[in-house]
């Protein structure tokens, strides 16, 4: 079945390079009317000085244009997500779907990490997503719809060395993510988390050339605009993606142990064994 975008108002947070560049165009190419938002800082945060350099938003909108598509940019930080949920309503009256791509990195060991270095990442990860989300839910209840992407990571999965400020930020949105769901899921609001993997601006320091070349934005891109269509009907889901591989992510839980409730902790380390074994787990996954 053909996936369009005719009649839609799609904001892309992040999106002057990288996965949200590539959001934007499929988008806009399958009719989407976007809002291509990107602050113009670096990979930390920090805002680029180079006043005479053409910004990233206005890159991709121009691209967009000169497709025969419909875009316009936006410049704030996601801290001030109520602006760039405004720029598409003063736009185009009002906002279909929301992929929230924003995202900086602070990676530091923890031994040296200062409380800006975390808080700043929460501020852009965490916050920045609710900014976004509290700022569209209202004009997405009123329609009685609307799509929205909530990106976290592998780290949040997971978690990663040096990065207990970003993987604390992406797990929380996890949680998030699947709350938002319930609570739209009455008003044909659908949410859905990714764990993107891509050879992007924040992961080139970090991957070999050949390892970007492999994981291009491009490859993640179809699944997030299926995720974002009237055509998918997913809602409060995790999925791994890169390189053309996509997967569906799920809690499990072993069988545990009962004991009684005179127990010890001598009573606990008898039965670890018990306790944390998977292989006779009968309901594979929480839903």
């Amino acid at each position: 079945m053909t996936i369009s975008f005719q009649n839609q108002v799609a904001v892309v947070t992040g999106a002057g390079g990288g996965l949200g560049r590539t959001y934007a165009l499929m988008l806009a190419s399958k009719g989407a009317q976007v809002v291509v938002n990107d602050f113009g800082g670096s990979v930390k945060g920090d805002l680029n000085s180079n006043s005479g350099a053409t910004r990233p938003a206005d890159k991709v909108v121009s691209e967009i244009i000169a497709s025969g598509g419909i875009a316009i940019a936006n410049y704030d930080s996601v801290e001030n997500g109520s602006k760039i949920i405004e720029t598409a309503i003063k736009s185009f009256g009002k906002i279909d779907i929301l992929i929230n791509n924003a995202g900086i990195l602070r990676d530091v060991s923890f031994g040296k990490m200062t409380e800006k270095d975390f808080d700043l990442i929460m501020e852009i990860h965490l916050k920045g997503t609710y900014n976004c989300c509290k700022a569209a839910w209202p004009h997405m209840q009123k329609q009685n719809y609307g799509r929205i992407i909530v990106t976290s990571s592998a780290a949040g999965l997971f978690g990663n060395f040096g990065q207990v400020n970003y993987s604390s930020a992406k797990s929380s949105l996890l949680g998030f993510g699947k709350s938002l769901a319930f609570e739209g899921a009455r008003k044909n609001i659908f949410v859905n988390c990714i764990a993107p993997l891509a050879g992007t601006r924040m992961t080139e320091t970090i991957m070999s050339k050949d390892l970007v070349d492999a994981l291009r934005p491009q490859y993640v891109t179809p699944v997030v605009c299926y995720l974002v269509s009237k055509n998918c009907k997913e809602n409060g889901s995790v999925f791994e993606i890169g390189a053309g591989w996509v997967a569906k992510v799920r809690h499990e839980r072993s069988p545990g142990y009962f004991f009684p409730l005179n127990f010890s902790p001598e009573n606990v380390e008898t039965h670890w064994n018990e306790v944390i074994n998977f292989s006779n787990t009968k309901k594979k996954h929480l839903s």
